[in-house]
């Protein structure tokens, strides 16, 4: 197989050709070898392509038998293997434990070669870091990859693997989804265990899952990552068939909420809002009801949120700083993160609020919304931005507060939905005049994503975006 033919398949297809023999896994790990060393000294996507990648053992006949993967720097872990948050705090860690996840990723035949770049501590959209540098967009180098998994993102966007490991707290995989070109979603608090250390991590906002280009191999990840295990907190409803079976089921008329005004401080940008009334037309185009929706909360409530939630983070990492015998102080911590460690620390009480902002929110934004079956929103109200500015935690200037305010207002699509829990994903459907990508959202219902599965393939049937490809991409030499 040559890289231009690696570089054309996704996931599902490469497991495709695994089984028919037609290539081996240890091939396929040399060409994303070989992918890697074309496209990633220009975008800066991958830290570490792992010294002993050739060795690496899959399970044969998974779903995605002998496939490439790579792990986000933060997040679920791999027993032994470097794990350091994009934080010179955390600079040489390796955790002991094998996260559920990767298990799981293990027993699907993924065979995960390395680690890719996140924001410090996943704190950021912009995927930069002193530890690691800037990530570039594949799209466009001078404009950021998104965060915090935008190296994952921009590492799939660039051919290097057709799938990678991300998490989402706030939006952190449908950021880069929308300014990578790529299928992200988050799916509902439960779905995806955090354990056997992090169940429910961050009170159920953050979750753990994949980046990719298809929606097939979203539906196929799903079936591969979901389930229950011991320690969870819960048990979420499970599906009546495997996710990969939505995929040849009809789609019923659905009811569908149509964000169409701000949630948040930043305007959308016209070919934004473009793209979201292009899709509610071709929603209704295939038979769905289609009503505009207000915005369903304030952004002040998400932003106080996360201000309540640094006082807990204050105290994970004054706990981790001994663990690696290092202080929090500038030389170990970047700029916008020492400031939310600081203010967390000096606000330690506010932790016990936090509970109670998060039920208050939930309630109101599910009543808001209790009357559809989807929402359709921007994913983002811009198109990848440039690096650097008040979004970065590299920002020398801004507070605490500034940081938590600017972030709830340009991520203001996205975190409302790891508070309520639902699934929600990014889908690459629009492009700007000067050919970046627009990713517009569809949120389901709570413990619903075989409808997400269904609508987003038809919306990919009716809108394909595979024949779209950056300006960074493996195998066009």
């Amino acid at each position: 197989m040559k890289l231009s033919e690696y570089v054309a398949h996704d996931a599902t297809g490469l497991a495709s050709l695994v089984r028919k023999g037609e290539v081996t896994p240890l091939e396929l790990t040399q060409l994303a070898r070989e992918a890697h060393d074309e496209a990633n000294p220009r975008i800066n996507a991958v830290i570490e392509f792992y010294e002993d990648a050739g060795t690496v053992t899959e399970v044969d006949g998974g779903l995605f038998h002998g496939v490439p993967f790579l792990r986000k720097d933060i997040g679920a872990t791999e027993a032994g293997r470097l794990q350091e948050h994009g934080s010179r705090l955390f600079k040489g860690y390796r955790p002991n434990t094998d996260s559920f996840f990767f298990r799981r990723a293990r027993e699907s035949g993924l065979r995960t070669l390395g680690r890719t770049t996140t924001p410090e501590l996943g704190m950021s959209g912009m995927t930069e870091s002193i530890l690691n540098g800037i990530t570039g967009n594949p799209w466009d180098l001078e404009r950021s990859a998104g965060g915090s998994s935008g190296g994952a993102a921009a590492a799939v966007a660039a051919g290097i693997t057709p799938i990678a490991h991300g998490s989402d707290g706030g939006g952190s995989i449908r950021v880069p989804a929308s300014w990578c070109g790529l299928v992200g979603l988050n799916p509902s608090r439960g779905r995806v265990s955090g354990g056997p250390d992090n169940q429910d991590a961050s009170f159920g906002r953050s979750r753990e899952f994949i980046l990719c280009q298809t929606v097939r191999d979203m539906a196929a990840a799903l079936d591969v990552f979901s389930g229950p295990h011991p320690g969870d907190p819960f048990i979420i409803v499970q599906p009546n068939r495997p996710y990969v079976e939505e995929l040849s089921r009809p789609t019923r008329t659905l009811k569908v909420g149509v964000a169409r005004t701000k949630w948040g401080a930043v305007n959308l940008e016209p070919e934004v809002l473009n793209a979201v009334e292009s899709t509610a037309a071709l929603l209704q185009e295939m038979g769905h009801t289609v009503t505009d929706i207000d915005p369903p909360y304030e952004s002040i409530e998400y932003t106080r949120i996360m201000l309540a939630g640094s006082s807990v983070s204050a105290s994970s990492l004054e706990d981790a700083a001994r663990a690696m015998s290092r202080p929090i102080n500038a030389d170990t911590l970047e700029p916008i993160n020492l400031r939310l460690y600081e203010y967390g620390r000096n606000s330690q009480g506010r932790a016990r609020e936090l509970q109670e902002i998060l039920r208050r929110m939930r309630l109101r934004v599910g009543e808001a919304i209790h009357a559809f079956d989807i929402l359709l929103t921007a994913t983002m109200p811009t198109v990848a931005l440039p690096h650097g500015g008040i979004y970065s935690t590299t920002n020398p200037t801004l507070s605490a507060e500034g940081f938590k305010e600017a972030d709830a207002a340009l991520f203001q699509y996205t975190g409302v939905f790891n508070v309520t829990g639902q699934p929600s994903v990014s889908l690459p459907l629009a492009q700007s005049a000067r050919g970046l990508p627009i990713g517009v959202q569809i949120v389901g219902r709570f413990g619903d994503e075989a409808t997400l599965v269904r609508i987003a393939r038809d919306l990919e049937e009716a809108r394909p975006w595979s024949r779209r490809r950056p300006s960074v991409r493996a195998g066009r030499n």
